[in-house]
């Protein structure tokens, strides 16, 4: 007995031609229970037998219930189950189907079987710093914005921004130069956490926002500190199966010269949760199961060694207390007692410092100097750590020393196995294997002399990606160094001090995309108009979208970062945070007449908002009462600047196609046409309904990349056509008719006229 658990079980299999296989040794929870995967290699008859060695049970505890210590001595004797009998056939069993992924706009929490939006719903753990060491990729947030649409805005809540008006055309400080706001910035679960004051401010709190709606939180102080990171650890022992999300503060470690501590905060809640003192000084690098890692590859000891946070926190223990919630709420654990899962000798000829690391595969390091390039891999996997994969040394062409040339490691994927070395007063990069670390191309042709400042690598999808102070975005082949594309942010007008190309920077890469802002180490006021925020398809170099004149970034403070498939920044020509994703939209329809005759013509009409959270601030509702139209994606990036930074209203802006469909009278669903909006959002469809009844409308929006879908229902009724009065035939006319009755007629006024004169006279003749 180790702990609260059985051990040593086994399992007889016997398959269908009477061979035998055991599986096993098997250890079981707390409860006694267990399982182990068995995949069958033939059909028929498999008989399963479970078999339980004799073993004591030796007990010392407190019984709540009895108030007292007991202690209890069992002996159980080997026991083996029934046989189980289980039939393997050919036919294919059904597998739960899986989900889609959403159509329509969605928030937090995701329903935990709702498994495939994994995909979509990736995490940002690590805050920016001015110069990322990592390779900016951001897993898992394969609906990346493929638009410039805005969800909502806010202040940062440290100081104004914008033009500070009345004076000049100057604006509020941006935080640039070394006193970068926004910075820390994290996303957890669908959280944006931030930090609300500047790091020299003597008081500190920050500030948790939902990402998908904009709403506040909570904004707190954390110890008076500021955030240094975040982490989703999933726990897997025996009794607990599960995952915790947690905001951490730092203290010491550094340039302190003091002991490094973690300070752990439940991240919904912002409540502490435990300590960690001691922490190895380092570099986090997450685990395949969200434990934090830090590795030291100590040439002096001779020792790799490998912190594990998880470990740190409950290595060793056994029974219930191998859990996570309640084992760790409320403690101050030392790092070093039981943090080192692995300790092992290095092997001989491992010098220089790591490049980087791959928890459970291997760590890459070596050196880089101007007489050569030094590449070596330690193997990380289970049972092989600290084995030697290769060592490998190339040695410089002689103008690295000649020329007394700055060369440095850039960056390298272990997915790519590709790292690149950088000659900074040539511009040049240098391509080295990291599956064997042997040289593989360069010098590539140099770059615009400004890439000496500034210059970011990453290595993702194939592609070494490169931005700097050129303002050129160059974009090689990992394997060969041949130049794939290039970038170049213009500035026609001018406006940017040093030059006429933007100085950007990679902000991450995600979904096949790399996303690209505008940076100033410290810009002059009043900044620089018409800034760039771009997207970029990254192995074809094409713009996917781009906003001139907003969401510009920051050098010094904190970067554009991504959740959920949602973008989170601060925009230096306001100090407010945006949230940049995919929104929801309205429709309305109406048709009319609602009563008509077959034949007649009906109007269908509409309208298609978008009813994001930031259109419901007061400061657009004001300008749009009648709601925020959805425009076109070629004609968002600017609406975008009209509805929330209030530019000029685009004259040339599109709407959106609308579909009309109906339901008719026999059943029959079938679309009838198409039409699109305006700038207004208005839309209206003339059509004429081609059989009698009742008809039920739709009006239907697709969606697009800055809009998730939307319809809208109405109905009409069409009557049959009045009836048409029928001509009554006409009689041929006789000759009497045609002459006698006028003939007639004629006779019978002149009769009249006489009998009146004969009555007069007679009267004439009495009065006399």
């Amino acid at each position: 007995k180790d702990g609260d658990c059985w051990q040593g079980l086994t399992i007889t299999v016997t398959k269908p031609d009477n061979t035998t296989e055991t599986l096993g040794p098997i250890k079981t929870d707390s409860t006694g229970s267990t399982g182990v995967t068995y995949i069958p290699a033939m059909t028929g008859t498999y008989y399963f037998q479970s078999h339980f060695p004799a073993q004591w049970y030796n007990y010392t505890g407190y019984n709540w219930y009895m108030g007292a210590v007991i202690t209890s001595t069992t002996y159980y004797k080997a026991s083996d189950s029934a046989k189980l009998a289980v039939a393997i056939t050919d036919e294919q069993v059904p597998l739960y189907p899986g989900a889609s992924l959403p159509s329509e706009y969605w928030n937090r929490p995701i329903n935990s079987q709702l498994r495939e939006w994994y995909s979509i719903s990736g995490n940002w753990l690590q805050s920016n710093s001015v110069l990322p060491t990592d390779n900016l990729y951001a897993a898992d947030n394969d609906d990346a914005p493929e638009s410039a649409h805005v969800l909502w805005t806010r202040p940062i809540g440290d100081t104004m921004g914008g033009l500070a008006g009345g004076v000049d055309q100057t604006g509020y400080g941006t935080g640039d130069a070394y006193e970068g706001k926004y910075n820390g910035d994290i996303i957890i679960g669908g959280i944006l956490y931030y930090n609300k004051f500047d790091s020299n401010q003597p008081q500190q709190e920050v500030v948790a926002v939902n990402l998908h709606t904009g709403k506040e939180l909570w904004t707190k102080s954390l110890g008076n500190a500021r955030i240094s990171f975040g982490q989703v650890v999933r726990v897997n022992t025996m009794n607990y199966q599960g995952d915790f999300s947690y905001i951490y503060t730092t203290t010491g470690g550094g340039y302190s010269m003091t002991p490094e501590s973690w300070q752990a905060y439940e991240a919904l809640t912002g409540y502490w949760k435990y300590n960690l003192t001691n922490v190895p000084s380092g570099t986090n690098y997450f685990g395949p199961a969200g434990e934090i890692l830090r590795y030291s590859v100590n040439t002096m000891t001779g020792r790799l060694l490998q912190w594990n946070s998880t470990a740190a926190m409950i290595g060793g223990k056994t029974g219930m207390a191998d859990a996570w919630g309640s084992q760790v709420s409320g403690k101050v654990v030392n790092a070093l007692t039981s943090g080192y899962d692995v300790n092992v000798s290095l092997p001989a000829g491992v010098t220089g410092s790591v490049f980087m690391a791959q928890p459970l595969d291997r760590i890459v390091g070596g050196s880089v100097n101007q007489k050569g390039v030094t590449i070596w891999a330690l193997s990380l996997k289970d049972g092989q750590e600290g084995n030697l994969l290769y060592t490998k040394t190339w040695s410089a062409p002689s103008t690295w020393a000649d020329g007394n040339l700055t060369v440095s490691w850039k960056m390298g994927s272990l997915t790519d196995n590709v790292g690149v070395v950088w000659v900074n007063e040539l511009q040049q990069y240098y391509g080295f294997s990291l599956a064997t670390g042997e040289y593989l191309w360069g010098p590539t042709a140099p770059q615009e002399f400004l890439s000496v400042f500034d210059l970011i690598t990453t290595v993702n999808y194939g592609c070494v990606i490169s931005t700097g102070c050129s303002g050129v975005t160059y974009c090689y082949n990992a394997t060969t160094g041949a130049l794939k594309w290039t970038y170049t942010a213009e500035d026609p007008y001018s406006e940017f001090t040093i030059g006429n190309h933007w100085w950007v920077q990679q902000l991450f890469v995600t979904d096949g995309k790399v996303y690209i802002g505008q940076v100033e180490h410290s810009g002059n006021q009043p900044l620089p108009r018409g800034a760039p925020f771009i997207c970029l398809d990254v192995l074809t170099g094409e713009v996917v979208w781009k906003m001139t004149g907003g969401f510009r970034q920051t050098c010094w403070g904190g970067h554009a970062i991504i959740g959920d498939s949602i973008i989170a920044f601060q925009d230096t020509y306001e100090q407010r945070v945006y949230a940049v994703g995919r929104g929801p939209s309205q429709a309305t329809v109406t048709a009319s007449p609602k009563s008509s005759e077959f034949g007649t013509s009906v109007i269908v009409e509409g309208t298609i908002t978008d009813i994001s959270p930031g259109t419901e601030e007061y400061t657009i509702s004001a300008r749009f009462p009648n709601g925020v139209p959805c425009v076109s994606e070629a004609s968002e990036s600017e609406w975008m600047k009209y509805v929330y930074m209030q530019f000029e209203r685009p004259i040339n802006a599109t709407g959106v196609p609308i579909t009309i469909s109906v339901l008719d009278a026999n059943g029959n669903y079938r679309n009838i046409g198409t039409t699109t909006s305006d700038s207004d959002g208005y839309f209206s469809y003339s059509w004429i309904p081609d059989i009698e009844g009742k008809y039920t409308i739709y009006a239907t929006f697709e969606g697009n990349a800055a809009y998730y879908a939307s319809h809208a229902v109405t109905g009409i009724v069409v009557d049959p056509a009045a009836a048409t009065p029928t001509a009554q035939p006409l009689q041929a006319e006789s000759v009497a008719d045609t002459y006698f009755l006028p003939v007639s007629a004629g006779l019978f006024v002149t009769i009249i006229v006489v009998a009146v004169l004969m009555v007069m006279m007679l009267r004439k003749s009495q009065k006399q």
